[in-house]
């Protein structure tokens, strides 16, 4: 399977080194199957906490495959920016889709389901099932 057909993964955290480490970690924990488009947009353009809009919708252009795009955020003003993007209407690819979920936990499991060739909604419901992942 080609990574034209994968669903691409963008993680958008405030922190760059974050969204980077959150991304090696979830592509390194899904073996040796295809390997999935992952973007991070961690921080500003300045290198500063925050997000960027700017650099989301990078992001998002990036790993586009045509399959769709799950963006996974880590705080609230991180969702705020995602959704103004989406309201915009044409700063991100179709279908791009924000996904409620934890943001380590749901990006493995993102990255995993998708380098399975799944559909950008079952990649969406695996991302969002890590919620109900128990550590004790």
């Amino acid at each position: 399977m080609s990574d034209e057909q994968l669903v691409g993964i963008v993680l958008v955290s405030h922190s760059a080194e974050v969204a980077a480490s959150v991304a090696e970690l979830a592509k390194g924990l899904a073996g040796g199957g295809p390997v999935v488009p992952v973007g991070p947009a961690g921080g500003t353009e300045g290198g500063g906490l925050g997000t960027s809009s700017e650099l989301i919708a990078a992001a998002a252009a990036s790993v586009d495959r045509g399959a769709g795009v799950a963006v996974l955020t880590d705080l609230g003003s991180a969702v705020l920016t995602v959704k103004a993007l989406l309201a915009e209407g044409d700063e991100l690819p179709e279908p791009t889709r924000l996904v409620d979920a934890p943001f380590v936990e749901g990006a493995v499991a993102a990255v995993v389901t998708a380098s399975t060739g799944a559909d950008l909604a079952a990649v969406e419901a695996a991302a969002t099932e890590a919620y109900t992942y128990r550590k004790v």
